[in-house]
């Protein structure tokens, strides 16, 4: 009989290299692997803002099923938490029997700063050496490294709105090796970018299209409601927008959805997903100049391939 495996976080950032888990990601969107839009609850609490319980099941068949069960909890930073804690649980397809417990926080950093580096292989500049950073919680650590990956990142570019918070990471990512810097001019910020990555709860347009030079790709990871925003119409309508999933996205992405409430952006204009570019139906980038766009809200897929990779790691 199998025994139930437990993974902390240290496992499973032993187990998840950024390439490695990029690549597993890409072969299961080529495959075409789908799983259902994640089921949202809001929990009312004390604090100014509800938390969400967001629950994501996911399965491939005759091999693997796995849920993920989520809080998000705005102002956990705060208390020195992250902002996004959960478990994934890991079954065998054909059996139905548990595999797997895993850290949900661990897994959620890396599968989804994975998927923005899958989408950045192929929407970024070959050339890309700029990254700018905007938001310093738990997340933007794992972006930075990621797409550092699978681009020539030399410099990084760090915003955010308590000056603190970015020192922190800038230690985390030096430490790393790569070179940062904290800038307090936004706008200046991203018109010296590459690659723009921004992870945040902002209800607000931080990365706004009329301050991006020709050839910028824009990675936008939070606004995960449709009630949260971090670019602005110009940005939609001066760049090829992709998404991790369409359904996703027209569901869920506030980014997406309010573009297309203000008609900054059709839902047939979506250039692609992840599913297409990975299978081949839709090209990347064309064009040097063309600035492009990633609007990630997550699927339940990511965690799956994620988590099983874990587990195959571990071995017997």
């Amino acid at each position: 009989m199998k025994v139930l495996r437990l993974f902390d976080a240290a496992a499973i950032a032993r187990a998840l290299p950024y390439l490695e888990l990029v690549d597993a990601l890409a072969g299961a969107f080529a495959d075409g692997v789908r799983a259902p839009i994640r089921h949202h609850h809001e929990i009312p609490r004390s604090h100014p803002e509800p938390a969400t319980l967001l629950l994501m099941p996911a399965w491939r068949q005759d091999r693997d099923t796995g849920v993920k069960l989520v809080h998000v909890c705005p102002g956990n930073e705060s208390r020195g938490l992250p902002v996004v804690q959960g478990l994934y649980v890991l079954f065998d397809g054909p059996t139905g029997t548990p595999r797997a417990v895993l850290d949900g926080t661990e897994l959620t950093l890396r599968r989804t700063a994975a998927a923005s580096a899958l989408a950045c292989r192929h929407l970024a500049r070959s050339d890309a050496t700029t990254l700018l950073m905007i938001g310093a919680g738990a997340l933007a650590f794992h972006l930075v490294r990621a797409h550092a990956a699978v681009r020539p990142v030399r410099q990084v570019l760090l915003w955010n709105r308590t000056l603190e918070r970015a020192r922190l990471l800038a230690e985390r990512l030096a430490a790393e090796g790569l070179a940062v810097e904290i800038v307090a001019d936004r706008t200046a910020a991203l018109a010296r970018a590459d690659i723009v990555s921004c992870a945040t709860l902002s209800r607000e347009p931080l990365v706004l299209g009329r301050h991006l030079r020709p050839g910028t790709h824009v990675d936008l990871v939070g606004a995960f409601r449709p009630d949260m925003r971090e670019s602005d119409d110009e940005l939609m309508r001066r760049a090829r927008v992709f998404v991790d999933t369409r359904e996703g996205a027209l569901a869920e992405a506030g980014d997406i959805l309010q573009a297309i409430a203000s008609g900054a952006l059709r839902a047939e204009d979506l250039a692609g997903d992840l599913y297409d570019l990975c299978g081949g139906r839709v090209a990347g980038r064309g064009d040097p100049a063309e600035i492009t766009v990633f609007k990630s809200v997550g699927s339940a897929i990511e965690d799956l391939v994620a988590a099983s990779l874990v587990l195959a790691r571990a071995g017997p």
